[in-house]
């Protein structure tokens, strides 16, 4: 049952609001997918990159909380350009591309002509994994080198809910099946003993050897990434509630708690935990966003009531504090969130960011429309 108002703070609606607004003005301008946003402009991938389903995914969710049927139509014609990625092989990021645009659309329209592109987007996906490692290709086509053929990285577990959607729409086990054994190699490989994770983890393609963890957007193969923890906690939620593994929740938990012990004191981390320059150095607000979208998806999930309670408590004080401290009000930003860092060592840092703005206004629909089911 929908959450009446009074159970969330005033903040919630008045964040909600203003994500609309910024999300029709971001409409009658873009002619191409929105990725960070700096000096006043996005900086667009005209195929959606690996971010076009955030993108539709904020259009969709507009439409949800208004029912204006101008944002049902534009989210029809964004989610169109997306289907030719149904069968592209060189990402594993068909899972952000196709949930946030072609599911989240049948699920909020009924229409079942959504569900075909993203069936065959899962089949893609289903290509890229490696049975002898257990893994997700993350980079690179999938004749590439064996770096490339050897790669898996945290952020896939946001990719595996399209193959655990694919298995139950087809009565297909292997799109599942792939999805458990990838989750199960990530928290043996990237997982570390103290809940902390690492980016990336190397393999032998060839014999699925685990060969090293290292990074690509962290700080070292030894550090933390604050988004890749984010990715970690709402990723292993998921495959508990696909699957129903306790491990997954466990696992869940823990990294979550990692997060919190080290989160400052504004609840918003920096781009890497480990950072020596801290309390000097850039935030990565995605990051926050990520986590508290995934700590309401958690508190869903919690059978025990004072466990869903923490979580959600602290969900709400982060996007508060996201609100309070890092929207865009009052600045000509276009996106909703300041400080995102897309990537620290490729340069590019401080600005906004789609996916940390997408993820803002799923966690307040989560709290405001419980019955969506994201």
């Amino acid at each position: 049952m929908p959450i009446h108002p009074e159970t969330f703070p005033p903040f919630v609606q008045d964040a909600l609001a203003y994500c609309i607004v910024l999300t029709r003005r971001n409409l009658a301008t873009l002619t191409s997918f929105p990725e960070f946003a700096k000096c006043g402009a996005w900086f667009c991938a005209d195929d959606g990159g690996w971010v076009g389903g955030h993108w539709t995914g904020l259009l969709w969710l507009a439409y949800a909380h208004t029912r204006d049927h101008t944002f049902e139509r534009a989210a029809r014609a964004w989610t169109a350009r997306l289907a030719p990625r149904q069968h592209d092989t060189t990402t594993h990021d068909l899972g952000f591309l196709f949930e946030l645009s072609h599911i989240l659309g049948w699920k909020l329209t009924g229409d079942a002509a959504f569900k075909a592109p993203a069936l065959q987007a899962a089949r893609t996906l289903s290509r890229r994994f490696n049975a002898q490692g257990k893994f997700f290709q993350a980079w690179g086509p999938l004749e590439g080198t064996p770096r490339e053929r050897g790669r898996a990285i945290i952020d896939t577990l946001m990719n595996l809910d399209l193959l655990f959607w694919a298995s139950k729409e087809t009565g297909e086990p292997r799109f599942a099946d792939s999805a458990i054994a990838h989750a199960r190699t990530a928290l043996q490989r990237h997982a570390r003993a103290d809940w902390s994770t690492s980016h990336v983890a190397d393999f032998d393609p060839e014999t699925g050897a685990f060969i090293r963890q290292d990074t690509a957007q962290g700080l070292s193969a030894t550090s933390c990434w604050s988004r890749g923890q984010a990715w970690a906690v709402y990723g292993f939620a998921e495959c508990y509630r696909e699957t129903g593994d306790a491990t997954f929740l466990d696992a869940a938990r823990n990294l979550a708690k990692y997060c919190l012990r080290r989160l400052p004191p504004d609840r918003v981390p920096y781009w890497d935990y480990d950072s020596p320059l801290i309390p000097n150095d850039v935030r990565d607000s995605s990051a926050a966003a990520i986590l508290a979208s995934g700590l309401l998806l958690l508190a869903k999930l919690e059978a025990d009531s004072a466990r869903a309670a923490r979580w959600r408590a602290e969900a709400i004080a982060t996007l508060e504090s996201l609100w309070n401290n890092y929207s865009s009000r009052g600045t000509p930003e276009p996106c909703v969130l300041l400080r995102g860092t897309r990537s620290k060592p490729e340069g590019s840092l401080d600005h906004g960011l789609i996916y940390g703005d997408y993820n803002f206004v799923e966690a307040l629909t989560r709290l405001t429309k419980p019955e969506i089911e994201l």
